[in-house]
């Protein structure tokens, strides 16, 4: 349990630091090192819309982590009702209320679903192949990992149940994501 835990601690700190720009110190500064534009005038607007400083450009190839699988169908997975979505970068996360049961069902679109399945490898934890569904697929007790092209997308749930009885629902949920990649 110590190791899932940690899996999931590593994986919400990738997702942040991704999303939020942190440990980003190549911030441009003038030359007395105040931040650039502080006292500058404001540049020339060129019609493309607006990014924050070092943040990544949106790809429109890759689909919102909460496109590809529905509250309806995490519910379904999840086997309770969940709250609405809580998003976060590239990544979507179902909870299940305060008052229970324990469920929760997280989606993770690019580098953090890679991060994660990277972790999983390290850990030796079992995977087994799901035929059929993408590029790459596999499933373990917990989640699934899909693959087409170059994106990466992971599925985990969360749930206090025999993980044998999530078996099928994971590879339908599967199927149905890799679908909409």
């Amino acid at each position: 349990m110590r190791t899932r835990r940690l899996i999931a601690l590593a994986l919400a700190a990738t997702l942040l630091t991704a999303s939020t720009g942190c440990g980003d110190d190549d911030a441009p500064t003038t030359a007395g090192g105040a931040p650039a534009g502080a006292g500058a005038p404001a540049p020339e607007p060129t019609g493309e819309a607006p990014t924050e400083p070092g943040a990544e450009p949106v790809d429109d190839a890759v689909p919102e982590a909460c496109a590809l699988v529905s509250k309806a169908e995490a519910e379904r997975l999840a086997g309770t009702p969940l709250d609405e979505p809580v998003v976060a970068g590239q990544s979507c996360t179902y909870t299940g209320p305060v008052t229970g049961p324990t469920a929760q069902v997280e989606v993770y679109v690019g580098e953090g679903a890679k991060k994660y399945l990277d972790i999983e490898r390290q850990l030796g934890h079992e995977m087994r192949e799901l035929a059929g569904t993408a590029d790459e697929a596999l499933l373990t007790a917990e989640g699934f990992f899909l693959r087409k092209g170059e994106l990466w997308v992971a599925v985990r749930l969360v749930r206090l149940n025999d993980p044998q009885e999530n078996r099928a629902p994971l590879e339908r949920l599967a199927r149905t994501a890799a679908g909409r990649m």
